[in-house]
């Protein structure tokens, strides 16, 4: 335990503590975040894509803009694979990692809240299935897709994804699982999810199509600053053509020390006598 110079009980020391379990919250979910690819490829014969959550830009501030990942990059991945995403379904079990102001208003989110690590629950699921079937009636005249994310874009990801394909396409588990991992570039993880998949029965369909959870667009007008993947190119430009910043920092801080001694002492003489009556 560490030691505090406030005394316990005081409200310097809470202010303290939660400090510290902020950011060591922070730390952990940014290390494992950064262990999986942001965005994978649509899955063949499917609307859905899936991919990490996206973070809003006070927990990436400290990373190089390569390996953040925001839904302004989602946009940006998504049109270098020529997709456009219409709906993103967040799976996270919080609303910590981004708001409605972080999102571009171009976007449409649904939040289907979904407890990690264990099997979702049949609410969850039908939840799941309401808001794929609404979107799939609404948009058949076009090809957007559905963007799925939990944390990682793996887990609860993957198994919502594979059991809307084994539920309501009939698609064979293994064939499913393999679909999904080939195109999110990971496997899905957690035996027990997989072994529910693949052994466990199927979930009931009835009451799909009655709506559910109303979409919420995004309220983010425009970029928050410059967090393109050109950025990080740009910078190394202006550092060749304008030297280091270090070598201009010091040079400054020379300039400064000139400024705080003042002039030479002759001229202040010379200031001295011609004010001398």
């Amino acid at each position: 335990m560490e030691t505090s110079c406030f005394s316990p009980g005081t409200l310097g020391e809470t202010h303290v503590v939660i400090l510290k379990r902020v950011t060591v919250t922070e730390s952990n979910l940014i290390t494992r975040w950064l262990d999986y690819s942001s965005v994978g490829n649509r899955l063949d014969g499917t609307r859905f894509i899936a991919f990490k959550v996206p973070l809003k830009q006070a927990l990436t501030r400290q990373l190089p803009s390569s390996r953040a990942f925001s839904h302004w990059d989602l946009l940006d991945a998504l049109n270098r694979q020529n997709q456009e995403v219409g709906l993103i379904i967040d799976l996270t079990n919080t609303a910590r990692y981004y708001r409605l102001q972080d999102v571009p208003e171009s976007l449409l989110v649904v939040r289907i809240r979904t407890a990690g690590h264990q099997v979702p629950s049949n609410a969850a699921i039908l939840s799941f299935k309401r808001t794929v079937r609404k979107f799939l009636q609404d948009n058949g005249d076009n090809d957007l897709l559905i963007g799925v994310h939990c944390t990682h874009g793996l887990n609860r990801t993957g198994y919502l994804i594979c059991r809307y394909l084994i539920d309501v396409d009939g698609v064979d588990p293994d064939q499913a699982m393999q679909l999904f991992n080939s195109s999110r570039g990971h496997d899905i993880e957690r035996q027990n999810y997989v072994t529910d998949l693949r052994d466990g029965p199927r979930r009931s369909n009835e009451g799909m199509d009655e709506p559910e959870l109303t979409p919420q667009r995004g309220q983010a007008h425009q970029r928050p600053g410059d967090t393109s993947p050109e950025r990080d190119q740009r910078d190394r430009r202006d550092w060749r053509d304008q030297g280091d910043p270090r070598d201009q920092r010091d040079q400054r801080d020379q300039r400064d020390r000139r400024d705080w001694r003042g002039p030479p002492p002759d001229t202040w003489n010379h200031r001295y006598e011609a004010v001398r009556p």
